[in-house]
């Protein structure tokens, strides 16, 4: 059997899509972006808005300061100098004749009365020639009385007894000759003190001006410093002075303000000034420098603060007054309030406040520079520093 063939299926005809459906699905999406914009706009406003809002109703938290309170003080007025620690007599000690040491008698450091014997030199030529010539004049002597009876007996002439006499004196010239050159090989103590590292030993020759050893007296010490010449109104013999060194920060010594020179140095307008100061345990050497301040003889009162209670700046110095108010949400607080201030001298952790402050007003003492006028604030006096007009610095 033969299959028939299958009838053709009938063709679909094609249709273009309509170009107003196009357009209308082209509008519909523009919409639906412009809505998400507009709600996305609405929602940013509504946040800013909130922000705004919040941001005027936002109150600062109070910071933590510490406080103290402004007081009075006694200042004595004082001029301030840096000066050198002197010895109140000092000499480098040595030989004054040629020898071979052949003695020392003194260690190193120690302490040495006036007149004791330090050095020793070989003197050994000289006292030979001492025995001889103390033996001349012993026969010069006996010669003299000799040539004086024989005159008063007429058996001689004056000119005998006057060439006789001369031997004489020109003998005993020769004995103290000797004896001084004795002396001079032994090398004493002028003065009390304390004396340095020897720089001879034993068996070494020296010569005129070699040094030997130094020689310091220090009880009491001097003290050099200098002080403008507009100081010299202020300053006069026999007033207090306080000294202070860096190798012992914790001690201070007073003494007493002892020369003031005549004279105004020319090149610097300066005037050169002493001050005696005890010094029993000798702990001020020669060399050392020192603070020193002149004291004047009367205290002056003045208000005086913490020094870290002070905001400083170009425009003008401030302090931070506290007192009770309303903050900025209305409620009670306690707030600081910014007040200009003159400052005057600074001593230790203190500053002399001239005007501005009284006596007895409270002021924020650290934490000034993250404060603005009228900032509500919270005391913890508990982290307060100690505040001290002569502090002791601790080296670590």
């Amino acid at each position: 059997m033969h299959a028939s063939p299958s009838a053709p299926s009938p063709e679909v005809p094609f249709s273009p899509p309509r170009r107003g459906s196009r357009l209308k699905r082209w509008i519909i999406g523009v919409l639906v972006l412009l809505a998400i914009f507009v709600g996305l706009a609405a929602i940013k406003g509504a946040q800013i808005v909130a922000m705004i809002n919040a941001g005027e109703t936002f109150v600062q938290p109070p910071e933590s300061v510490t406080s103290a309170q402004a007081e009075s003080f006694g200042w004595q007025a004082a001029q301030g100098a840096v000066g050198t620690v002197l010895a109140v007599r000092g000499v480098t000690l040595s030989a004054e004749l040629p020898g071979v040491v052949s003695d020392i008698r003194f260690e190193n450091g120690a302490s040495v009365k006036k007149g004791q014997v330090l050095v020793q030199l070989d003197a050994s030529s000289e006292a030979a020639q001492l025995t001889g010539a103390e033996a001349d004049a012993q026969l010069a002597r006996l010669t003299r009385d000799r040539v004086e009876k024989l005159l008063a007996q007429g058996a001689n002439t004056q000119s005998e007894l006057d060439a006789v006499r001369a031997r004489a004196v020109q003998a005993e010239a020769v004995v103290a000759h000797l004896k001084t050159l004795l002396a001079k090989k032994v090398i004493r103590a002028p003065f009390e003190g304390r004396i340095g590292i020897r720089q001879v030993e034993l068996g070494q020759l020296v010569s005129p001006g070699n040094p030997i050893a130094s020689l310091q007296s220090i009880t009491p010490a001097l003290v050099e410093f200098q002080l403008p010449q507009q100081a010299l109104a202020q300053v006069k013999q026999g007033q207090k002075v306080r000294l202070r060194v860096d190798v012992f920060p914790g001690q201070t010594w007073e003494g007493e303000l002892t020369t003031i020179n005549p004279e105004v140095e020319l090149s610097s307008r300066n005037v050169r000034m002493r001050a005696t100061v005890p010094n029993a345990d000798g702990r001020l050497l020669p060399g050392m420098f020192a603070n020193v301040e002149v004291l004047a003889e009367a205290s002056t009162p003045v208000v005086a603060i913490p020094a870290t209670a002070v905001l400083f700046a170009p425009y003008g110095d401030s302090v931070f007054t506290l007192a009770e108010g309303k903050d900025a949400a209305g409620k009670k607080a306690l707030l600081a309030r910014q007040q200009f201030v003159r400052l005057g001298e600074r001593r230790g952790d203190f500053v002399e406040v001239t005007s501005g402050l009284t006596a007895g007003q409270t002021v924020v003492s650290s934490g000034v520079f993250k404060l603005k006028n009228g900032a509500a604030v919270v005391l913890n006096n508990a982290l307060a520093p100690p505040v001290e007009a002569a502090p002791q610095p601790v080296n670590p």
